[in-house]
Order: C-alpha cells, then sequence, then structure tokens
C-alpha cells in the first residue's frame, strides 16, 4: 500500500458500522489493517463478506477468543501495531484480557481507539443503543424535519460516520503523533454523544445568540427558509436550493422568472410562506432535468436531488473521479484528496480469515499458528480476496 499512513499497522478488533468505517478510512490511506474476525459471524452480517465495502482495502485474521491462546493471540499482533481500533461495549475488551491496559503495558507506544455510542463512562455507558438514539439525546436528531411533524432519520451519517468514525479518525492519528515524538501511547475515548454534539457547535452559539428558535423548521438551516429547502418538480424529482447570500438569491428570482415579481423581502420571515408557496408552484411547472439544464453552472446555488445510484454518474462527479470502480463494484473513492500521499483503494473486503497465516507470517508471528488456533479456524474459513 501507498499513501500517507503507508507502514503504519492497525489492529481492528471485528465490530459493525463505525469502528469498521474507521478502520477503513486508514487502509484507503494506507495503513496495514488487519481486522481481527471471530470464527462466527455477527448478529448482523449478511450477504457475501467480499461486498462488504466497509472492509475494502483490509485484511482478515480468524482468532477464536474463546481459544485459551485468544487473548495471548490478538496480543501479540497489538504488540506491532501503532493503532488499534475496538467498538465493543465498555469493559468486554477488559474481560477478554485484551484492553487497553493490558495492551500498552506490552506496547507503551500503543494508540488504543475506543469506539462506543455513550462513551467509557457515563450513566448509560454500559446501555445497549444505536445511532439514531446517540444523535436523538446529543440534540441533533430534534431540528431536522419540518415544522408541525416529527424528526427525521438522516440515515446514520450524522452519529455513526459524522460524530463517530471522523472523530475516532482524528483522535487517533493525532495520539499517533503524540506516540512518535514521545514514545507514550495512550486511549481514545471516541463516543458518538461526544462527537454529535461536537458537530452541532455552529448551531449552540447560534441558540446562544438568540439566533436560533427551538421549533423545528424555522430557522434558516432547517428548511425554515424558502430560500434553503427542497422542492419537487413537474416529474416528482426535486431541486435543492441554497440560496443564502443576496447575490446568490437575486440569480434564483432571475432564473425561475420572479425577479420583477412582487414578494416578500428575502429575510422578511412573516413572508416566507408566501415566497415558499410561489417557488413551489414554479418549480412545479417543469421536469428536474429541465431545471438542472437551466441551473447548472450559475450562482443561483441549485441542484437536483440525486439517488445515491445516480450520483455515481453525475458529470461533475465522474471528472474528479469521485467514483471508482474495483472489484467489480462501482464506489467512493478515498477521500480527502492528498497532493504528494494519495491514498488508494486497497483490495477487496476479505473472507474471514482469508489472510490468517500470510498476515501472521508477514508480522512475524507464523510459528506460533498452530498453538493459537489449534482448532483449525484458518483452515475452515480461508476464502479468496
Amino acid at each position: 500500500m501507498s499513501g500517507p499512513l503507508a507502514g503504519v499497522r492497525v489492529v481492528e478488533l471485528a465490530g459493525i458500522g463505525p469502528g469498521p468505517f474507521a478502520a477503513m478510512l486508514l487502509a484507503d490511506l494506507g495503513a496495514d489493517v488487519v481486522r481481527i474476525d471471530r470464527p462466527e459471524p455477527g448478529a448482523l452480517a449478511a450477504g457475501d463478506p467480499r461486498r462488504d465495502l466497509l472492509n475494502r482495502g483490509k485484511r482478515s485474521v480468524v482468532v477464536d477468543l474463546k481459544h485459551p491462546d485468544g487473548a495471548e493471540a490478538v496480543l501479540a499482533l497489538v504488540d506491532r501495531a501503532a493503532i488499534v481500533i475496538e467498538g465493543w461495549r465498555p469493559g468486554v475488551a477488559e474481560r477478554l484480557g485484551i484492553g487497553p491496559q493490558a495492551a500498552l503495558e506490552r506496547n507503551p507506544a500503543l494508540v488504543y481507539g475506543r469506539m462506543t455510542g455513550w462513551g467509557q463512562q457515563g450513566p448509560l455507558a454500559h446501555a445497549a443503543g444505536h445511532d439514531i438514539g446517540y444523535i436523538a439525546v446529543a440534540g441533533a436528531l430534534h431540528p431536522i424535519g419540518r415544522s408541525g411533524g416529527p424528526p427525521q432519520i438522516p440515515l446514520n451519517l450524522v452519529g455513526d460516520f459524522g460524530g463517530g468514525s471522523l472523530y475516532l479518525v482524528v483522535g487517533c492519528l493525532a495520539a499517533l503523533h503524540v506516540a512518535r515524538s514521545t514514545g507514550r501511547g495512550q486511549v481514545v475515548d471516541a463516543a458518538i454523544v461526544d462527537g454529535t454534539a461536537h458537530l452541532t457547535t455552529l448551531f449552540a452559539g447560534l441558540l446562544a445568540g438568540g439566533a436560533w428558535q427551538p421549533e423545528r423548521g424555522g430557522n434558516l438551516l432547517d428548511g425554515g427558509a424558502p430560500f434553503y429547502d427542497v422542492y419537487a418538480t413537474a416529474d416528482g424529482g426535486h431541486m435543492a436550493v441554497g440560496a443564502l447570500e443576496p447575490q446568490f438569491y437575486a440569480e434564483l428570482l432571475r432564473l425561475l422568472g420572479l425577479a420583477d415579481a412582487d414578494l416578500p423581502a428575502q429575510h422578511d420571515v412573516a413572508g416566507w410562506p408566501v415566497l415558499r408557496a410561489r417557488f413551489a408552484e414554479v418549480f412545479a411547472q417543469r421536469t428536474r432535468d429541465e431545471w438542472t439544464g437551466l441551473f447548472e453552472g450559475t450562482d443561483a446555488c441549485v441542484a437536483p436531488v440525486l439517488s445515491l445510484a445516480e450520483a455515481q454518474h453525475h458529470p461533475h462527479l465522474v471528472a474528479r473521479a469521485t467514483f471508482e470502480e474495483h472489484f467489480g463494484v462501482r464506489q467512493p473513492a478515498v477521500a480527502p484528496r492528498l497532493s504528494q500521499t494519495p491514498g488508494q483503494i486497497g483490495g477487496s473486503p476479505p473472507v474471514p480469515g482469508a489472510d490468517t497465516e500470510t498476515v501472521l507470517t508477514e508480522w512475524g508471528l507464523g510459528a506460533h499458528l498452530p498453538q493459537w488456533l489449534g482448532n483449525g479456524a484458518v483452515s475452515q474459513t480461508r476464502g479468496e480476496r
């Protein structure tokens, strides 16, 4: 692998969601990520593991953590790693004998990244949960939705991947920087509630300054403003409008044919219902593609709402190679882009255990393979990359 993290060894203790995404990002940037899978798939595992894109660029080792030598197998790999990513409930890794204290005693420069929803401490630390609950408690779910309606779920992008994975990666890389200069590792407690709350910093400031109303759908960026909203088109499609600045708003009116219309002022909140109704009426007169042709490349800040499949073929994203095809699957390319040491998508997602012998040999542990996996897990789980 090439990239800015080439040579950095990462051990990922298999989990779901934000932990695997964080490890994928490190792999995209060149790290040698070894995922430690268990012999039996998790409760949410489904489908062909070779299509689980969150595991792209990684290698898989199967370790039976119930085996008497399972913990030692993991710790021997951790001894040779710079970063560990673990996403279990607080205390689980400790009970298995592979928690941060045991790991750091053997590898003092280790960065031990812990990905949880509620964090390592607090009244809810040991409670089960998922993205929707974390962002609900963090205050990020409440503002999303229409006035008078319930909050709307923003997939699991805000919590799991925004407030979780990305904060875990930032924390691990910051701790790695310290470890390289001081030789001292540390634990990174990446809680989704913390990261999600941190994402709302702008709105905390607006709320404190009296510029944010607590009612859903009544603010500038939550669909309250008619010039920052989504409108249906004649063919059932939608256009996203984000004409916040006055010069962009003027261009929006011009292209909608409303430049000379008798309309309320842009920031006349009392007149927003009138503006919204007029915009909706005009947008409904043409198809999404017709509006796209009119607005694309202008400063009106209007864009078509594309599906996941459609986005892969948008001309701008095609020109930037935002999506690439690897191992027969079209998928998002590596981000962000570095000019001198760019990352790249590595191998296809492995079948659990496909790389056990190779990794242990490369990491200088091949001689211990029969001891660690005396139950024959290697031969039972080996698959094609």
